[in-house]
Formats: C-alpha cells, structure tokens, sequence
C-alpha cells in the first residue's frame, strides 16, 4: 500500500471516529496503530478497543512495564507494541499462534505467577452486530472491500459491547543462566539449550530457506 493511500484510508477512519465521538484517547491509539500496521484492519480497530479494556480492568497505564500474550498472530500483536510498547525484542509480548482473537495482560512478578486479565472478542455478544459477525466468521458473501465502511463504523459503535474478560493466573518464566554452542550444521552460534541433536533449529526443525 502507497503512503498516499495509506494515509486517505487513515483520514477517512478518522472522520468517522469524528463522527461517532469517539474519545480522544482512543482516538490517538486507534491513528497510532494504524499507522504501525500500515492500514485500518478491523482487526486493529478492535484489538485497541480490547487493549484499552485490559488496561481499565488491570488498573494500570501505558507507560508501566507490562507483559502481554496474543493468542492470534493477526493484527491485535500492533496495538499492543504501539500503545503498551510490549515488544518481542524486549521480551513484553508472546505471540501464540492459536487464532483466538484474545489478549492477556499482567504485570512483572518476582515469584512464579502472576495475575492478570485475559480479554477475548465474545462470540456470544458478536451475534448482536452483523457486519461484524460476518467478518469475524469469515461468512460466504462476506465482501469486506464493499462492506468495509459499514463494518468499520459497526465495531466503532460496539467498542466493548463484543468483549468479554476473564482474570487468570499466567506462568511467569524464570531466568534461566545457557551457554552458547556452535551448530554442528551451519556453524553459527546459538544457546546450547536449543540445539537438536547438535544442530540449532534454523538447520532443523525451523529451517525456512535453502542456499542459492
């Protein structure tokens, strides 16, 4: 997607926010996030509308440190790094491929928990909005291109009314002390914990590319 156009969709998302009256703070996470992402999936609407909520049912804010998982690799990972600055690289965020539309958030711990908020799109609540639920279902005849603007303003109208939240108790992984080894394969260095049979995974079990 060109700039040009990226930022055409973004001034249209934000008419409609205008429109809608939508709260200026969501309002900054929502332009943020798609600018991260690059255009306005309704995946990232949605996903700010959850992070938000996590947040308020926590007690805490932007800013503090903060751990997050997503359960999808789809769009709601972006506002989590935008607005909470939870990261892969720093270790805040976890991604788990298991394709619920669900986040979790908690705070450091120095024991082996620590307590939190899962917050998922309900499948229960989603049935009351249409255009959603076709699109989160992915329903036959569902033309996302030609139902976009009604699907977007439909989830800017939910907001919270298709989420729900549990609170949970998450693992929190303790520092493990590794040493580095060479793969027997490629000879480049890794933790030695993550050798298979003396090779690291990129020559194994993760291996996604072949010498040209």
């Amino acid at each position: 997607m060109s700039p040009e156009k990226g930022e055409a969709d973004l001034a249209r998302i934000q008419e409609r926010m205008d429109r809608l009256g939508i709260d200026p703070r969501l309002k900054d996470y929502v332009t943020r996030s798609i600018r991260f992402h690059t255009h306005p999936a309704p995946g990232v609407l949605i996903a700010v509308f959850m992070v938000d909520y996590a947040l308020e049912i926590l007690g805490a804010t932007p800013g503090e440190r903060l751990y997050a998982v997503c359960e999808t690799r789809k769009c709601a990972p972006d506002p989590v790094q935008v607005i909470l600055g939870c990261t892969t690289g720093n270790k805040g965020l976890q991604v788990l491929p298991i394709g619920r539309f669900a986040l979790t958030l908690n705070r450091p711990s120095d024991g082996p928990t620590s307590d939190g908020v899962r917050v998922y799109v309900d499948p229960a609540k989603v049935k009351a909005f249409p255009a959603i639920r076709a699109w989160y279902t992915n329903a036959p005849g569902f033309d996302k291109k030609k139902q976009e603007g009604a699907l977007t303003d439909e989830i800017f109208r939910a907001g919270r009314e298709i989420l729900s939240f549990k609170r949970v108790r998450v693992k929190v992984p303790g520092k493990e002390k590794w040493e580095a080894a060479l793969c027997s394969c490629c000879g480049e260095m890794v933790p030695g914990d993550l050798l298979e049979d003396g090779a690291c995974s990129g020559c194994g079990s993760l291996a996604y590319y072949e010498e040209i």
